[in-house]
């Protein structure tokens, strides 16, 4: 019995693909509903507006996204609870927090219109925003400290994609403002999610793993 539970768990290492492959699909065809709309300088937010003409086809399309990705990591999470690298367990457990934060913050407070609106709910928008940045950068940072070979390699390569992206967005003109966007969200966030993903599946999370 043990041993099945075990294999259960590793393989929902395999959600955090399906959480990114609905994600990813979300961002390259829900555009497809919104006339006009620029992927390279409009941010991936505008799609899912509550106003946009693409938000029924983006809910369609990243359905899987939040339940998938929430599962893997929480497996992630039950995987480690017992390794002794304090900064790598910490690290997984606050960017669970993120993804968290991340699905049921945006899930409540959707942007109005695209490019944003004054309303209560874009300004709850820019706070999850914030929250999930400070996580992000904070989980990473301690996954990296913590030292565990390629999955800290790793999730610097994503903390640079990080700061790329948000230097990109900042510094950037404005018609490559949703190029830059893509790098945070997209690659960096969601692909270290895959990442995580990975490494459950192939069962690395062991006590002994630092």
């Amino acid at each position: 019995m043990i041993s099945k539970n075990k294999n259960l768990i590793h393989l929902c290492g395999l959600l955090g693909i399906v959480s990114f492959i609905s994600y990813a699909a979300a961002v390259i065809f829900a555009p497809l509903a919104y006339p006009g709309y620029d992927w390279l300088s409009q941010a991936v937010s505008d799609l899912s507006a509550t106003s946009s003409p693409s938000a029924a086809l983006w809910t369609q399309l990243s359905s899987l996204y939040g339940i998938a990705g929430v599962t893997c990591l929480m497996m992630v999470c039950a995987s480690v609870r017992g390794n002794p690298n304090n900064r790598l367990r910490t690290g997984i457990y606050l960017f669970t927090l993120m993804f968290w934060v991340s699905t049921a913050g945006y899930s409540m407070f959707p942007l109005t219109e695209s490019g944003g609106g004054a309303t209560f709910q874009d300004t709850m928008h820019l706070v999850v925003t914030g929250v999930v940045v400070v996580l992000s950068i904070v989980s990473l940072t301690l996954i990296i400290l913590g030292k565990s070979g390629s999955l800290s390699k790793c999730a610097a390569a994503a903390l640079a994609l990080m700061f790329i992206g948000a230097i990109g967005t900042g510094i950037a003109p404005p018609e490559y403002f949703g190029l830059f966007q893509r790098f945070s969200n997209l690659i960096a966030v969601n692909g270290f999610l895959t990442v995580l993903g990975l490494y459950l599946f192939a069962g690395r999370f062991d006590k002994d793993f630092l």
